[in-house]
Formats: structure tokens, sequence, C-alpha cells
């Protein structure tokens, strides 16, 4: 787990990783932002999950662990999206 940020990547978070918007059923990865407060544990940092569903502007994120699926309610700022091929 990374407690740094690689040098270009330091400073204020794009604006474009606040305001995405994302699809129920789309995979994403969750990925700590640094400059942003997370409730979420880090031991969830990297894993993947699908989105659910929306409260306010935060997403319902489904993360599987180990064998019991858990929901956490995640800002956009901390999610990727994983881009899926289409066979």
């Amino acid at each position: 787990m990374a407690n740094r940020k690689q040098i270009r990547a330091r400073g204020n978070v794009p604006f474009s990783r606040y305001f995405q918007k994302l699809e129920q059923g789309e995979k994403v990865a969750f990925a700590r932002e640094r400059a942003m407060p997370s409730d979420v544990p880090g031991r969830f940092q990297g894993r993947t999950g699908e989105i659910e569903g929306k409260r306010g502007r935060f997403y319902i994120v489904k993360i599987k662990d180990s064998d019991k699926e858990k929901r956490f309610i995640i800002d956009p700022v901390h999610l990727i999206k994983i881009k899926q091929i289409q066979k």
C-alpha cells in the first residue's frame, strides 16, 4: 500500500474526479485519494467492486471481503472506473 503520491500526482485533486458519473452495475476500483478523508478501512485499498446505487453525491459500492459482500458509501474521488473488454 502506497503511503505517498508520486511527484506528478501531488497537489489538488482534479475536478473531473469529483464529478465523474458512474452507472449502476459498473465495476470500479477503490483507490484512496490521500488529499481527501475517507471512512473506508485501508485494507480495502485496491479492491474492486460494483456500483449498487447512489446516495446523495456518494456511491454505494458492493465489495466482496473473503466470502461476504460488504457495502460501502464512498466519495467518487476514491473510485476509478474499470474498463471492461467486450468479446
